[in-house]
């Protein structure tokens, strides 16, 4: 069974009012660990029924770290039993395909394969540097709040996101990238991201 995080101040919150508001954020963490619509929304699904039979054990006002450690380690069993190589084309066309309000066509175009390089350079990373970066560079968590949901020290966190952003570059600069420094371009991929990001049903 997993074990979660508990903050010592007692909540006050229902299970509604504690989780609705991290459903966005919940779903973007499946999506990029499963790296698929459809397993994302599952695991969401999951997670939360997880969530509420065990919402009885969450002390805080801030159910974010608590929910997504959940959705974290939900991914991961869903992963240990579904070990077959993931078609990645349809996720990446449902993150990258939406029109970029970038002002001409020849310059949204060189902004939109920049960000399909970095998603795919992302996607090729082993887990846990993917999901060290999703939330710190796209759901800004602090190294407090990433510790909590991977269970390990922040100086881990730290370690994993150096190590994560020196291989994304590598990765990058593998494939000839050219144009914007990598860091702007991880903005832009988050700006767009944060632009096709899809309700749970």
């Amino acid at each position: 069974m997993c074990e979660f995080y508990l903050e010592e101040i007692p909540t006050t919150l229902s299970p509604g009012e504690a989780l609705l508001p991290h459903l966005d954020v919940a779903y973007n963490l499946a999506r990029w660990l499963t790296r698929n619509d459809h397993d994302a929304e599952d695991v969401v699904q999951e997670s939360y029924l997880r969530a509420l039979k065990s919402f009885g054990r969450f002390h805080g006002s801030n159910a974010r770290p608590w929910l997504l450690k959940i959705v974290r380690n939900t991914c991961y069993t869903w992963l240990r039993r579904n070990r077959s190589q993931q078609s990645m084309e349809e996720f990446d066309q449902t993150i990258l395909s939406k029109e970029s309000d970038l002002p001409d066509p020849e310059t949204s175009a060189v902004a939109k394969s920049q960000q399909q390089q970095v998603a795919q350079a992302l996607n090729n990373l082993p887990a846990e540097f993917r999901e060290v970066l999703v939330l710190r560079e796209f759901e800004e968590l602090s190294y407090k709040e990433i510790a909590d949901v991977a269970g390990v020290p922040v100086g881990t966190v730290m370690s994993r996101l150096a190590r994560a952003r020196k291989k994304l570059r590598a990765s990058i600069l593998s494939e000839h990238f050219t144009g914007l420094a990598l860091e702007s371009t991880v903005v832009s991929a988050r700006s767009t991201w944060s632009k096709t990001q899809l309700a749970v049903d």
